[in-house]
């Protein structure tokens, strides 16, 4: 039987379809190239091959858009109907719970699978990801870590393996280590998304700013051209960049041009879109007409109850636009999710809903009742997922409604967070003068 990169039999392939794969998965491990259309040309080639059929099971599921997962049904229900080994068996059963939307099932079998097949690069990445999603640093750090013991270099996507697990400790705080394995990585796949990805997030959560507009000029031909579909998340990542250094304009202008140029019509790429305006937006800059632009492109891919992460993004986009009451409609929906028996429905309840009720709140200048909705979720809001860097905007929220809501020992308490942990960033700065500069606590 004809076996794969890693040594992985493969059921139905054919040698030009395994070469098709191949690359299609090296492709979607450095996120850069075409790794759909491989693996499309793998089906093509030898139509009863399973692998890329779950492949683009897996890709199409890891949107968590509600206008793209219903596909992810399709390839799945094209692939069971064929013969498959053990190893695919466990890729059609994990993907079978991450379509019905119960990731951490899917993860959880992802976990088990990764114990017996440690060479599954697919498997790792989409448990990366998947762990991303859910908020679950930890074992995006510990999965790989288990695993890179037993690679060596000789075996093929053992640079990717190094970014994920790079990555991984760069979200547990290992910042050095993580910045040492990416660079290293860099050595033999300098196009890698995940290298240029791993740099830039410890650079941002070690607040080192300049360092990072630095690393991204310098690198930017082999992160930005049109071979990466990533490229829109990282020029969000340069526009922060430019928000710690005071510089909005630059940031907009990152907005404007090679961000809106790259960002995808799925709902995580819409997310750094409203992430970026609502930073810009609380910080007094004049975003104009941007929010209704926005607004129209979230239509269809947020509905209340397939990621907690997009809707309070999506919300943010309504509230900004005037639409409160699309926002009150979207929270309806966030609350029918809490109160359900789905996985997701803690997220929503515990995290999603009070942000959400605090988020309206905030827009509407009451602050007080914002922060009172907000704060307390601070120990809940990871659920939610994203990275650190991501979920940031969060945390900037409740420390803005702080400050307006002039309730002095929090803001204090806030800012001193951010400005232990950043130093150098104008944000963080800012937030402490602002802080500081509140003359009494709030009349009961």
């Amino acid at each position: 039987m004809l076996k794969d990169a890693q040594g992985h039999a493969l059921t139905g392939a054919t040698p030009e379809a395994v070469q098709h794969y191949d690359t299609a998965i090296a492709a979607y491990n450095q996120a850069y190239g075409d790794a759909m259309g491989g693996f499309n040309a793998a089906i093509a080639a030898a139509p009863e091959f399973v692998m890329p059929r779950l492949a683009k099971g897996w890709l199409l599921s890891q949107s968590r858009d509600p206008s793209i997962v219903p596909k992810a049904h399709d390839a799945l229900h094209a692939a069971v109907a064929l013969p498959m080994n053990e190893r695919e068996q466990g890729h059609a059963a994990a993907l079978a719970k991450a379509v019905e939307g119960a990731r951490f099932s899917a993860v959880g079998l992802l976990d088990r699978h990764l114990m017996r097949f440690p060479f599954d690069t697919l498997a790792h990445q989409i448990a990366l990801l998947s762990d991303l999603a859910l908020g679950r640093s930890r074992w995006m750090r510990d999965r790989l870590g288990r695993a890179m013991p037993l690679w060596s270099k000789d075996i093929p996507g053992h640079a990717p393996m190094q970014t994920f697990h790079a990555f991984g400790l760069e979200e547990n705080g290992h910042y050095a280590w993580a910045e040492d394995l990416a660079r290293m990585a860099s050595e033999t796949i300098p196009n890698s998304y995940f290298v240029h990805h791993t740099v830039t997030h410890v650079m941002e959560m070690t607040g080192r700013p300049e360092d990072g507009v630095g690393w991204m000029a310098a690198r930017e031909p082999l992160w930005a051209s049109g071979a990466h579909p990533n490229r829109d998340h990282i020029w969000w990542h340069k526009a922060l960049y430019h928000l710690d250094l005071g510089q909005h304009e630059a940031a907009l202008a990152i907005y404007d041009g090679p961000f809106l140029a790259s960002e995808k019509a799925l709902a995580i790429s819409l997310t750094h879109a409203s992430a970026l305006l609502w930073r810009l937006d609380t910080l007094g800059v004049d975003v104009a007409n941007r929010w209704q632009a926005l607004l129209k492109r979230w239509d269809g891919h947020a509905d209340g109850r397939c990621l907690a992460f997009a809707d309070l993004h999506a919300i943010m986009a309504e509230l900004r636009s005037g639409q409160e009451a699309a926002a009150e409609r979207r929270l309806g929906a966030m609350r029918e999710a809490a109160a359900g028996t789905d996985e997701g429905a803690p997220v929503y309840r515990d995290a999603g809903v009070p942000f959400a009720e605090g988020l309206i709140a905030f827009h509407r200048g009451q602050y007080g009742v914002a922060l009172e909705h907000m704060l307390p979720t601070r120990f809940a809001i990871w659920q939610v997922g994203g990275s650190h860097a991501q979920r940031d905007v969060f945390d900037w929220t409740i420390a803005e409604a702080a400050v307006r809501s002039g309730v002095r020992d929090v803001a204090v308490s806030l800012a001193n967070e951010r400005l232990t942990l950043k130093p150098r960033s104008h944000i963080n700065r800012r937030f402490a003068q602002k802080a500081e500069a509140i003359t009494s606590a709030p009349a009961e």
